[in-house]
């Protein structure tokens, strides 16, 4: 199987945030469905180059390299159905896109913006907090652009948004 590492920068990607850190079997249980997954997910009934990987224990990754076939809205739709079933399996959230994920040394945590809102305005984290965005679309920006301080943020918009 494919590492992320292998898949060339202008590979596609997709960042589902798990609502808690996954446990060393979950983590095992989620790898092997996910090669399952791989072997046989295709696209207009192409195959295509792709990986899945688990990073920080909360992050999943789906990159395709879309030179060698195209992920189509059907190939698409099968990935999301595949995280929908794992969330059902693991009762876990990952689709969650108002959770805010951020490194506190060498941890990783996450909570809702609203909460996220409330660590800042009280002074726990401030903008210089590395922040999670897991909005970037390509291997390129999640290694440019995917961990960053709060101030350069989607989420420090949304804060500046709840402050007036």
């Amino acid at each position: 199987m494919k590492k992320l590492k292998d898949l060339p920068s202008h590979s596609r990607v997709w960042i589902y945030q798990a609502s808690k850190e996954f446990t060393n079997s979950e983590l095992e249980l989620f790898e092997n469905k996910s090669n399952s997954f791989l072997n046989q997910w295709t696209s207009h009934g192409h195959a295509m180059d792709t990986t899945i990987e688990i990073l920080h224990k909360r992050f999943v990754i789906i990159a395709v390299d879309e030179q060698t076939a195209s992920a189509s809205g059907c190939g698409i739709d099968k990935s999301v159905r595949f995280i929908q079933d794992m969330e059902k399996e693991l009762k876990i959230s990952l689709l969650d896109r108002m959770q805010v994920a951020y490194k506190t040394g060498d941890k990783v945590l996450a909570c809702s913006l609203q909460d996220f809102e409330k660590l800042y305005y009280s002074k726990q984290v401030d903008e210089n907090i590395i922040v999670f965005n897991n909005m970037v679309s390509t291997k390129a920006e999640l290694v440019s652009s995917w961990e960053l301080p709060l101030k350069n943020s989607w989420q420090m918009k949304k804060l500046a948004l709840g402050a007036n």
